[in-house]
């Protein structure tokens, strides 16, 4: 785990987890690097890692998640998307991004070039059905809060939509 204060006292619960791109910057804008995160998350379900909430937002995410080692998978889904959007950026030569992810690398992460994600993801356990609906909603409302749009299943990369009965972009467990 990384440097973050927060810590996960029951590994196999659910957690609201915010992933963060380093100092904020927009990679989300793509959606290819989207689906770098889809994808992940598409690999990661099909192991057994559950996805209650979702939104994309272009420079952090907010997810409700649960696996048998939420530790574990948090890890593997924050470097795998990592160096994917960063061999994206790579071989589409969007040099002022990469700049800007050498620039702003933590002096401790002298083993690699760039840092894509801040560090940790703050997670914070469901504890009840009436907080998991509370962070469901934070999560949906979260664009409409932002001003990106009017309605929350408006949002595109928001499983908004999936609680209002319409397929979103990932397949989402409703039952917790």
């Amino acid at each position: 785990m990384g440097r973050s204060r927060y810590t996960i006292t029951e590994p196999k619960a659910p957690h609201f987890v915010t992933c963060t791109v380093l100092h904020w910057i927009p990679v989300f804008t793509r959606p290819d690097t989207v689906d770098i995160l889809f994808s992940s998350l598409r690999f990661m379900q099909a192991e057994g890692f559950k996805v209650y909430a979702y939104v994309i937002l272009e420079n952090h995410l907010h997810l409700i998640v649960q696996s048998d080692d939420l530790v574990r998978d948090m890890a593997r889904f924050k470097q795998f998307t990592a160096k994917a959007c960063l061999d994206y950026l790579k071989s589409r030569k969007v040099v002022t991004l990469l700049e800007q992810f050498a620039f702003y690398k933590k002096a401790h992460k002298s083993d690699r070039t760039y840092q894509f994600w801040q560090e940790g993801y703050h997670p914070e356990l469901i504890q009840s059905d009436e907080m998991m609906r509370q962070k469901i909603d934070y999560i949906h409302q979260n664009p409409v809060k932002r001003g990106y749009v009017d309605v929350a299943t408006h949002w595109r990369y928001s499983s908004a939509r999936d609680y209002e009965g319409i397929n979103g972009l990932l397949t989402v467990d409703k039952c917790w």
